[in-house]
Parts: structure tokens; sequence; C-alpha cells
């Protein structure tokens, strides 16, 4: 069982940068691939990165590529997703996940758990 609460999220301006954490409870933290998704009001939610176990191997949707860093420490039991230059389509409920077994895990149902997630507005 493994239980993510995300923080970080708010309102930034049209080119500005926000860091989002996510903090996963469970000893075997270190096993699960963790990615990070968004939904837009209206819209499917939609996959924007990943880094397996060890974060060594990261994906990005091309949306967020060259924006977006995915990063982790399993010491901590903490993914992060430091977002920069940010647009205002980039508006969105990011959620925090974790995969287990999966090797590249991008569709929400490849996920096992899932934060409540935490919003981030940009204004133009």
């Amino acid at each position: 069982q493994v239980q993510l609460v995300e923080s970080g999220g708010g309102l930034v301006q049209a080119g500005g940068s926000l860091r989002l954490s996510c903090a996963a409870s469970g000893r075997t933290f270190g096993t699960y691939v963790m990615g990070w998704f968004r939904q837009a009001p209206g819209k499917e939610r939609e996959f924007v990165a990943y880094s397996s176990w060890r974060g060594g191997t990261t994906y990005y949707s091309d949306s967020v590529k060259g924006r977006f860093t995915i990063s982790r420490d399993n010491a901590k039991n903490t993914v992060y997703l430091q977002m920069n230059s940010l647009k205002p389509e980039d508006t969105a409920v990011y959620y925090c996940a974790a995969s287990y077994g999966r090797t590249k895990p991008v569709l929400s149902y490849e996920y096992d758990y899932w934060g409540q997630g935490t919003q981030v507005t940009v204004s133009s």
C-alpha cells in the first residue's frame, strides 16, 4: 500500500516556475515507477512524466519536454516535478501516481496509487 500527498501547487504568471512535491508512505517506495499526470477542466487526465524506480530513466510528454523535470529522492520517499517556462495551457490539477511492475507506464490504468491532486494555475 502506498499513500501519496502532493504539494506545491499555486498561482503563477506565464513564464514562471513552480516545483511540485509528492510525499509517499510505504517502505517499498523505491520499487515503484513514479509519474505525474494532469487534468484540466473539461479534459481527460493526461500523462506528464515518469521516473523509473532508481530515477535513471525519465520520460516526458511532448507538451512539457524541455520545460519540466521529474526527479525523485528515494531516501525521502519523495518525487518532484520542477516546472519552468509555464504557460496558461499548463493550468490543471496535477496528480502524483505510483506504478508497480511496469516498465514504461504512460496510461492512467497502468498506475496503482494516486494522490489527491494539487491545483496549478498559470495566468497570462
